[in-house]
């Protein structure tokens, strides 16, 4: 149980922080912002839940998701520590099969993509897609904080490390809200035509140009 009693405490100001196993860190310690960004992440999935437009068991998923988010923010603020006083909160196995089946059930009536698409859509489908680059960058910075304080349990003054299982479960959830935002937009993706396709030079380039055209026009990318 968490009880916030005082929303501003006055212990930042000086720029360091604590983490989770209440060890004093700097704001600017990767790991610090790792979970703030897995924070902004999930706040970008709460615009996508806002609009109340998404099929109910896409939102029932991403409300459950929210809710992992917030272990995956617990998980990587707390080092990995050989004994700790009381069992951390770690992100495990099962929570990552579970974001690969949605991507198999979700993914899987999906058209195939014969080009990337754009981020663009509907309003709940763009929300989605910028979840999905954020989520992106936490994975990056989380591991930028394995390079510092490696993966392994922390001893005596060593620092411990991180949980990869988290980083892993940013990895696939990133994938996940990539197909949710195409299921957000009903298959109805925009593709991308590259530079070269764009202003056809050739007849080869005009023929791939209008190719990508025709299928985004019906559907079948």
């Amino acid at each position: 149980m968490v009880n916030l009693t005082r929303i501003y405490t006055r212990t930042g100001d000086a720029g360091n922080t604590r983490l989770s196993d209440a060890s004093e860190v700097s704001k600017t310690d990767p790991r610090v912002s790792a979970y703030g960004d897995v924070d902004e992440a999930n706040s970008l999935i709460g615009l996508a839940l806002s609009r109340g437009v998404l099929p109910e068991v896409l939102a029932e998923a991403l409300r459950l998701i929210q809710n992992e988010l917030f272990d995956v923010g617990a998980d990587l603020s707390t080092p990995m520590v050989a004994d700790p006083p009381w069992p951390p909160l770690r992100i495990e196995q099962p929570s990552i099969e579970r974001l690969e089946a949605w991507c198999d059930a979700f993914g899987e009536p999906l058209p195939a993509l014969s080009s990337f698409i754009l981020p663009t859509g509907s309003e709940a489908a763009g929300w989605l897609h910028l979840a999905r680059t954020v989520v992106r960058r936490a994975e990056r910075t989380g591991w930028q904080a394995v390079e510092l304080y490696g993966t392994e349990t922390g001893a005596g003054e060593q620092p411990g490390g991180v949980n990869v299982v988290a980083l892993t479960y940013l990895n696939r959830l990133s994938d996940l809200l990539f197909i949710m935002a195409r299921v957000a937009n009903a298959g109805d993706d925009v593709l991308w035509i590259p530079g070269k396709d764009r202003e056809p030079l050739d007849a080869r380039a005009r023929r791939q140009r209008d190719r990508i055209e025709r299928q985004q026009a019906h559907g079948n990318v």
